[in-house]
């Protein structure tokens, strides 16, 4: 690992591994991005006929670029291997819809997700405390390592899932993942949590905005659900690593209601038969498009102003 070789220099291995993971992700991009599955159109999304034909699951690239330069350039234990085994798995299960002709049932990839969120969570467990900061309140709170695992299991099903519905839109997801893993970024330096994991946080985003190089609108590919469901998981191992992960709520609120709200629409309708937002198409971002009009781009920069000054909030109140 070149780590290891200039570990007397390890700003300098730093540097030169995010400059490298940028410059492998767009290069493999380019090059291999002819060789991935072809949307066929989303039948329900607004304007989703235009995706049809465009190179979709392209998240095997950057997230498979995020784990060799980890490997290379980051230190790595037993902990972050696991996570970085979990990603990938997500990542591939992913992978595999975007390139099946016929698309995953919503229960089959539910359910997949829920074992990964269960590996998560006792790995989590296995190595760090249930105890959890409320950096806001300057207080810790000591969870029950039972009910914490439950509340982990939800956090990072949660957030695959949100992360996945919010994927509609060219820019919007990867741009909404750079802001929110970006705060975390910052909130890690603020509590003084900087352990292995932090400096993975900036390679993930570097790879991300290797992507988007390719995916701003007009759009060349898509990440598919490949790259949107490797995101959330890494978003959620983020959120758990910071030791605050209640902060998970409004660092990613766009994500959340974004995608959310479809989700928990549809259970509704489908557990209770409770009919919520009847007047309000979900995702938001299809509503925004159909009913008040926004262009792609006014949709990706006005989503990404609102996560921008949540967090710039967020980041206010914790230096106080």
């Amino acid at each position: 690992m070149i780590h290891f070789i200039l570990k007397e220099n390890h700003a300098v291995a730093a540097a030169l591994g995010l400059l490298l993971a940028f410059a492998g992700t767009c290069i493999l991009t380019a090059k291999l991005g002819q060789f991935l599955p072809r949307d066929g159109g989303r039948e329900f999304a607004h304007d989703g006929k235009l995706s049809a034909g465009k190179p979709r699951g392209a998240g095997i690239i950057f997230i498979l670029v995020f784990v060799a330069a980890t490997f290379l350039f980051a230190p790595v234990n037993v902990e972050i291997i696991i996570y970085l085994v979990l990603v990938s798995a997500e990542m591939l299960t992913g992978y595999m819809d975007d390139a099946s002709e016929r698309p995953w049932g919503e229960y089959k990839k539910g359910l997949l997700d829920l074992v990964i969120a269960v590996v998560v969570a006792v790995t989590y467990l296995n190595f760090n405390s249930s105890t959890i900061r409320l950096a806001i309140l300057g207080e810790s709170l000591t969870i029950p390592p039972v009910l914490f695992g439950l509340l982990t299991v939800i956090l990072v099903w949660g957030s695959i899932n949100v992360t996945n519905c919010s994927d509609g839109v060219d820019g919007l997801s990867g741009t909404l993942a750079i802001i929110t893993l970006a705060t975390f970024y910052v909130i890690d330096n603020i509590v003084g949590n900087q352990d292995e994991f932090t400096f993975q946080i900036l390679i993930f985003i570097i790879c991300v905005l290797g992507y988007l190089w390719y995916n701003a609108t007009p759009s060349r590919l898509m990440m598919g659900d490949a790259g949107s469901r490797a995101m959330g998981i890494f978003i959620s191992i983020t959120a758990l690593k910071s030791g605050c992960p209640l902060m998970y709520l409004p660092v990613a609120i766009v994500f959340i209601l974004d995608g959310g709200l479809g989700l928990l629409k549809v259970a509704l309708i489908r557990g209770f038969k409770i009919h919520i937002l009847k007047n309000v198409r979900t995702p938001l971002h299809d509503h925004v498009r159909k009913t008040m009009g926004w262009s792609n781009t006014q949709t990706v920069v006005r989503f990404a102003i609102i996560q921008i000054v949540v967090s710039v909030a967020v980041v206010y109140l914790l230096i106080l």
